[in-house]
């Protein structure tokens, strides 16, 4: 026993002494304009939060029934892109981005047609 112990220890040696770590070195080739669209990225998300704007909620509850909403939404309204939020307990839909509440106003009159609990708000800063 003892000189199976001694053996298996002497052959892990011999291996562990033998491997090496690889090392080299990784080139990534990108587009430049990869960068400069991921910037454009951030400043549109960073504009959409934007608490000076308005938004419109067109539904609050479970999750099934938002992605219904949500669905709907897109069919109904496409021009205004409906966003999924998350605020314990209940999922919301958000739609539209708009810069002055009289465009938040035209655009909430339309969509009560078909989502007759929506109202409008401007977002909390985050």
């Amino acid at each position: 026993m003892k000189r199976n112990v001694i053996y298996l220890t002497a052959i892990t040696l011999v291996f562990s002494i033998q491997m090496q770590g690889q090392q080299g070195q990784v080139t990534i080739n990108q587009d430049q304009r990869i960068a400069q669209l991921l910037e454009l990225k951030k400043e549109m998300n960073t504009n959409e939060t934007d608490s000076r704007r308005y938004k419109i909620q067109v539904y609050s509850g479970n999750r099934s029934g938002a992605k219904f909403a949500q669905n709907n939404f897109v069919e109904a309204f496409s021009q205004w892109r409906p966003v999924m939020h998350y605020e314990t307990p209940n999922f919301k839909i958000w739609a539209g981005n708009f810069n002055t509440r009289l465009e938040a106003d035209r655009a909430l009159k339309r969509i009560k047609s078909k989502f007759p609990n929506a109202f409008i708000f401007k977002p909390k800063k985050s």
